[in-house]
């Protein structure tokens, strides 16, 4: 096919075409303009998978007009593999987010992407829905298993990775929901009011960083109302922000039947109407004719889809035309495998020896009929799915006896119990959250009954996020699954045999009760609105801030072999010379890619503590490396974090801040670097006073180590900002602010010294009595030196505190 040009396609459209080409065309398609060689292209859901309907996409089914086909989507329940999948064709159910995050590995994340793709390329889909974004503020979210991270900056690792793997092989990815959607209660009216320092530096800075590093080709616009305005046609997030802050010239696509006042959405930035409805384009066809649509907004949402189209077409040759269902069903296993987390793992009982076993006893209905994803839009109709029993016995041999009984009474004999535990799938997912931490009915009283026979039991927990475990000091093994795909079965086994390793990290902290989540006294909102009472201290942020103990820390996770890490070193200061800042791993010590221009810096931490080894300015970039040896046994991958600590912040900040992170995989006795670079951005603030990011004058401290809680050494770094500390002066600024800005003080004794003829020195002194005063500091002088100022004086005594610095 011939590819159109998009500017003679735009200005040779009709008005009605016009219409017709921001408004979907049944559930999955943009609407075609034949006379103009204007296709179709298609769209599907898919955070882990791709979910085609038959019927819906290759049927072309009208979407729009019947509810029971939308609500048949985003209602689905994923009750196991006895499902009845209806019309929807079979696709690689991968990890979940919330589990393929846990690997921390953006390598793993972009073949993620690369896989999908191929799938869409045998199916015919241009555009796929993912990923989601969204933060997992509360682990009772009902989409949290399609998230993640409570992180802004691990989700943005992970994601832009996902959205390279697949726009490197032709097909479109879709940034979602922007923003702020991290609940399921009421969610298409729900306001998320959000303080701004939060959205700016937790909610929207996911976003960001995607955006600027791998362009999606749409980004699109959540169900709920943020701060007041529904999402979809907010002006100020969809194009101050998004295009306007951050550049974005791609397409932003609604939600499915999220657009509300389609005239307002269309003035505010979101082009794309999804699905096709009748109602919705009825009304904008009467705004475009009465003008209340200006008719440069509607030929630019035009341009935007017209671009769109035009890459999806132009993108169709370099696609795969078929995917091979065994390779992705491996990869499946392995992406679970390198994503469980080992919780818990006393006296080294696992890995399970299968020569030192007689008997196995499994147990927990998850054992023949495996949990493996969540419920909604983002279900996915898997290929195949290994049942975890079958391949326990597969991985143990003929020669250990496997015994499944799902509710045993008592276990002579057995050498281990391993129980298949999961949260209750049947109510919460999409459009619903959950009610509870807890595990499905009944299982935590049957762990307790299992622990109590004396038998080692090893829990293999399969959840959309944190759970609560009153049996945790009575069971020596913890293994959490997440909902982590249809090979999660194999890996499984995998895991508990050591045929793999362990290698998952926690990207969300587990609380050790439901009243301890962030947020909890606000969750989920009265009347409409949710208030994120907690700002800027989500996740584990707030864990640290108000000294709880976690049931398990943010970054997390246990393995078979053991490590050791040597001091965290500045080896490089200067300016980032590349628009993608990455980690590396080297093994043997080298250190071989991410070289920047400036300076070397050689000291580092010294036995004594932290020494100051580099100066980074705004715009920069500093490079820290970390020694790493493998002083085990056997064969495995650690990952290295680096949390900023901010020695004297200006602003409240959290206590500790993840900065970057790399793995390394070493074999036994082999020692290796992991490079990790931290830019001024990731060090910087949102200032609400001057609307921008602020880089401070400060000293920071980066600590590296195996989790949140798990630090081992640290290293400071000098930031210099070039904006001052104090804050802006206006006209009711109290005097108190004024006097502590040197600057600011020295500058106004100036204007004073002129303006009542005496000295600087007599002035400054008499500066000092105003200290006291709770009125703003015109005010203040006119009282205390007993003058008059005209607007002017005011305006030119402000400018001058400005001019100062």
């Amino acid at each position: 096919m011939s590819l159109f040009d998009v500017g003679q396609v735009l200005a040779a459209l009709t008005d009605d075409e016009k219409v017709d080409l921001v408004s979907g065309r049944g559930m999955w398609k943009t609407t075609p303009i034949p006379r103009l060689g204007v296709p179709s292209i298609v769209m599907t859901d898919g955070t882990y998978g791709v979910r085609y309907s038959e019927s819906q996409i290759a049927g072309d089914e009208q979407g729009g007009f019947d509810l029971d086909d939308f609500l048949s989507v985003v209602n689905r329940r994923a009750n196991g593999t006895a499902t009845a999948w209806g019309r929807t064709r079979p696709a690689t159910c991968f990890p979940t987010g919330a589990a393929l995050a846990c690997s921390w590995d953006t390598g793993l994340a972009h073949r993620l992407g690369a896989a999908l793709a191929a799938e869409c390329g045998e199916f015919g889909v241009d555009v796929l829905l993912g990923p989601g974004i969204n933060l997992r503020r509360t682990p009772l979210g009902g989409r949290a298993y399609e998230y993640y991270s409570e992180d802004p900056l691990v989700t943005a690792e992970i994601a832009a990775a996902v959205v390279d793997g697949l726009q490197d092989n032709g097909v479109g990815a879709s940034l979602k929901h922007f923003a702020a959607n991290n609940c399921e209660v009421e969610r298409t009216t729900m306001d998320s009011v959000i303080e701004e320092r939060a959205l700016r530096e937790i909610y929207l800075r996911g976003f960001e960083r995607v955006v600027r590093r791998s362009d999606p080709w749409t980004v699109m616009s959540s169900y709920n109302r943020l701060n007041g305005v529904q999402t979809s046609q907010d002006p100020w997030l969809l194009d101050t922000v998004l295009r306007g802050d951050w550049g974005y010239r791609g397409t932003v696509v609604s939600d499915w039947h999220g657009i509300k006042d389609r005239a307002a959405s269309i003035a505010a930035g979101n082009d794309l109407d999804m699905p096709e409805s009748p109602s919705r384009k009825a009304a904008l066809r009467r705004a475009v004719a009465d003008g209340s649509v200006a008719a440069a907004d509607l030929d630019t949402a035009c341009r935007r889809v017209l671009e769109l189209v035009h890459r999806a077409v132009a993108a169709r040759p370099s696609r795969a035309t078929a995917f091979d269902r065994d390779a992705h069903h491996d990869l499946a296993r392995q992406m679970a495998a390198r994503s469980m987390v080992l919780l818990k793992n006393d006296g080294g009982l696992l890995p399970l020896n299968p020569a030192a076993l007689r008997r196995v006893v499994v147990a927990g209905d998850g054992a023949v009929d495996p949990v493996i994803q969540g419920s909604g839009s983002a279900t996915t109709s898997p290929t195949r799915v290994d049942v975890p029993l079958d391949e326990l016995r597969r991985a143990f041999g003929p020669a250990v006896e496997v015994l499944y009984d799902p509710a045993p009474a008592d276990i002579p004999g057995a050498d281990v119990v391993v129980f298949f535990a999961n949260t209750d799938l049947q109510y919460d997912g999409e459009g619903a959250d959950r009610r509870t931490l807890a595990l499905a009915a009944g299982q935590d009283e049957r762990i307790a009954a299992l622990a109590a026979t004396g038998v080692p039991v090893v829990v293999v927990v399969a959840s959309p996020d944190a759970v609560v475990m009153p049996w945790r000091d009575d069971v020596p093994v913890i293994l959490a699954t997440f909902l982590a795909g249809q090979g999660a079965g194999r890996a499984t086994a995998d895991v508990l045999t050591g045929a793999a390793e362990p290698t998952g990290r926690l990207t969300t902290t587990f609380p050790a009760r439901i009243e301890d989540i962030p947020g909890w006294l606000t969750y989920p909102g009265e009347n409409g609105r949710h208030v994120y009472a907690e700002g800027i201290h989500v996740g584990y942020r707030s864990y640290d801030a108000l000294g709880r103990e976690p049931l398990f820390c943010f970054g997390h996770g246990l393995g078979y072999t053991t490590f050791a890490t040597g001091p965290v070193t500045a080896v490089t200061s200067g300016p980032v010379t590349s628009g993608a800042v990455t980690s590396s791993a080297v093994a043997g010590g080298a250190v071989t890619s991410g070289a920047v221009a400036g300076g070397a810096v050689t000291s580092g931490a010294a036995a004594g503590g932290p020494a100051d080894v580099a100066t980074l300015s705004e715009g920069g970039v500093v490079h820290l490396e970390v020694p790493v040896t493998n002083t085990g046994t056997r064969r495995g991958r650690e990952t290295v974090q680096i949390y900023a600590e901010h020695r004297d912040p200006r602003v409240r900040r959290p206590l500790l801040a993840l900065a970057g992170f790399a793995g390394i995989e070493l074999e036994p006795g082999e020692t290796g670097t992991v490079r990790i670079s931290v830019t001024a951005d990731d060090l910087s603030f949102w200032d609400t006073a001057r609307q921008r990011w602020i880089l401070d004058d400060e000293t920071v401290r980066l600590h590296a180590g195996r989790s949140s809680r798990d630090l081992t050494s640290s290293v400071d770094v000098t930031t210099a900002g070039s904006t001052s500390r104090h804050r802006p002066v206006l006209r009711d600024t109290q005097p108190s602010f004024i006097l502590d800005n040197p600057v600011a003080r020295a500058a106004t004794a100036a204007f004073l010294a002129v303006a009542l003829d005496r000295s600087e020195a007599e002035v400054d002194s008499m500066l000092e009595y105003s200290r006291d005063s709770f009125i703003g500091i015109v005010a203040t002088l006119e009282r205390r030196f007993r003058i008059s100022f005209t607007d002017d004086q005011a305006d030119r005594l402000l400018a001058a505190i400005r001019d100062a610095g």
